[in-house]
């Protein structure tokens, strides 16, 4: 499965060029995050992908929720082969740029969260900043962590969330805090007086999480 997605390519792109990957939440696309862009920078090579099903309320989904059954929010078969199709185009565009010595970012909202937080875990080398707004760590998802504790330990989260959040309560984000915790993971946990979305002030802090 190979998924499309939007690119910033920088004027110059060299083996160290940042690379930062995008995933969308559930019901939107490929350009929601891209319009980050304006405000990244310029020299990073920006990579915002779009997830393989369509959802039921439109726009497309990592994975189809059945929103009347608590045990079926996820499904798993599905997550996990959207997780490989992210890996292999991370993989493919790094190698098409000759990617060798750089820093790769990782960035999801909600369903794209709870799949940034499982790649990032069970792939840690990887990735460098790792972003999971409005989202939660999600267990069946992750049964995979990684053995190797120190490139857990080199992993950098900025994890947000809305104190209003309708859509995924507050409580589950903040699970995020004793995951990480428990793996020595160093991250930043912010809370926004803000519902199911990043507003300014959570949009400021992540801007300057990246640029640090």
């Amino acid at each position: 499965m190979e998924l499309q997605y939007l690119i910033h390519e920088p004027a110059d792109i060299k083996s160290s060029t940042p690379l930062l990957i995008l995933l969308h939440g559930y019901g939107s696309n490929e350009q929601d995050l891209f319009s980050f862009v304006p405000e990244l920078p310029q020299d990073w090579l920006i990579v915002s992908f779009r997830a393989p099903l369509n959802s039921n309320y439109g726009g497309f989904a990592w994975y189809n929720i059945d929103f009347t059954d608590m045990q079926k929010l996820v499904d798993v078969p599905q997550a996990v082969e959207s997780m490989k199709a992210i890996t292999t185009g991370i993989m493919n565009i790094t190698n098409h740029y000759s990617l060798t010595d750089n820093h790769t970012h990782i960035a999801g909202f909600s369903q794209g969260g709870i799949l940034t937080y499982s790649i990032a875990l069970t792939y840690p080398q990887l990735f460098s900043k790792v972003v999971c707004m409005s989202t939660y760590p999600e267990p069946k998802l992750l049964t995979n962590i990684s053995k190797d504790k120190d490139a857990l330990k080199k992993l950098d989260f900025f994890v947000s969330h809305g104190a209003e959040d309708a859509v995924i309560p507050l409580e589950w984000g903040r699970h995020a805090a004793e995951l990480l915790d428990r793996f020595s993971i160093p991250f930043t946990f912010r809370e926004y007086m803000s519902g199911h979305g990043v507003n300014q002030k959570n949009f400021l802090d992540l801007m300057e999480f990246l640029k640090s």
